[in-house]
């Protein structure tokens, strides 16, 4: 029997697939599935942006485009940068990629390698560390602990820095906990890595646009002092309701800018150009939808976290930001996984283990509230049922 080589078999996935896939599965045999597994917004995308999709390929955009991005979205991603974070990015500097996640993939590759120390998240996203083991490196955990929010400590991060760390991972709002890192910790982080400057950063913002409470993100754009050594990953998917469309980029520095753009070219060469298209009308129109679905997020928020509180074995920080719960469930005496299993088996309701999410996740669970507010009503009846017994 032929087999792939051996890194294969370190390669991970995201185990918010499988359970949509099993969920989907109970669905069609008739059973009533309440969904709050899969990390996507359940509006449509605003209704300009699919005009001008439609647009597009009325007008014949059918062929191939520049592997880095037709140049009007790379210049229209650098005046929203512009006008969201005040900071002035060079479109040369713009990656466009189907989806964010080829932007982690490219860097991991870039950084990853036998003998090589990379920091990420636990609990975080999954190819995070799945793309980390497939380069052979080490994955050095940067520990998420509902005590401070799921927020990193600064001092924790630095004081596991060594000479072999080329690549620390940040992600702020975070997947899967809505942790939010305050500036305090990301100054005293940056000051520390004054003394590491071959480490290379990349900053998770997907979630930027969806924060609650009056918070504020911090792009670490902001710093001009480690903007050689940073790559910053945002998109369309989450703000825009855009998640199908496959859209996404990245901010890489003038040195890493070719092997990145080279990557693309041997990956997928291009993206399409409609959904480029469908882009530029996001970022230049209207605002309205985004905001209307950041609103509507933070009700559900505040629902869902009051709702879990009051179930017996359950307590629930309350997320920052994104559009995650991440209760803690140890009170109710089940793992993770069986937690999830069963809530999905017995009950119809789906989630996410919080060990999909690395090993710090054992005793959570994840639920997406981009669901509507009689959905997650619904399953939290379900849910107090299933730990009642």
């Amino acid at each position: 029997m032929i087999r792939p080589v051996a890194a294969f078999d370190r390669l991970g996935t995201e185990t918010a697939f499988e359970v949509l896939a099993r969920a989907q599965q109970l669905a069609a045999e008739g059973k009533s599935i309440i969904n709050l597994g899969i990390g996507q917004p359940d509006f449509r995308s605003p209704d300009h942006v699919v005009e001008a999709g439609k647009q597009a390929l009325d007008d014949g955009q059918h062929g191939y485009t520049p592997a880095a991005g037709i140049p009007r979205l790379r210049a229209a991603v650098a005046a929203d940068l512009k006008k969201r974070h005040g900071v002035q990015v060079s479109d040369q500097s713009v990656l466009i990629t189907p989806g964010a996640k080829p932007i982690m993939y490219f860097t991991i590759l870039m950084f990853g390698e036998p003998g090589v120390e990379i920091q990420y998240p636990n609990p975080g996203f999954p190819i995070y560390e799945s793309m980390i083991n497939y380069t052979g490196a080490k994955a050095v955990p940067i520990e998420l602990h509902e005590s401070t929010g799921f927020s990193f400590d600064a001092d924790q991060v630095l004081a596991n820095m060594t000479p072999q760390t080329r690549l620390i991972i940040l992600n702020s709002p975070g997947n899967p906990t809505g942790g939010v890192v305050p500036r305090d910790q990301i100054e005293k982080l940056l000051k520390g890595l004054e003394a590491y400057p071959d480490c290379a950063i990349l900053s998770d913002e997907i979630y930027s646009e969806i924060l609650y409470g009056g918070r504020q993100h911090t792009s670490l754009l902001s710093y001009p002092e480690i903007r050689d050594r940073l790559i910053v990953i945002d998109g369309w998917s989450k703000t825009y309701a855009m998640t199908g469309w496959r859209i996404g980029y990245g901010i890489f520095p003038e040195s890493l800018f070719a092997h990145a753009e080279r990557l693309a070219v041997n990956s997928y060469s291009c993206v399409n150009a409609p959904t480029q298209f469908a882009a530029i009308a996001a970022l230049e129109g209207p605002q309205d939808d985004a905001d209307h679905m950041v609103k509507a997020f933070d009700e559900r928020r505040q629902l869902i976290v009051r709702e879990l509180n009051a179930i017996p074995g359950i307590t629930c920080a309350d997320p920052g930001g994104a559009f995650y719960a991440f209760p803690n469930i140890t009170g109710t005496g089940m793992d993770s996984r069986t937690f999830q299993r069963r809530l999905l088996d017995e009950r119809g309701v789906a989630t996410v283990s919080g060990t999909s999410f690395g090993a710090l996740g054992e005793g959570y669970v994840r639920l997406s509230y981009a669901a509507s507010t009689e959905a997650i009503s619904e399953a939290m009846v379900r849910i107090r049922s299933l730990v009642a017994g």
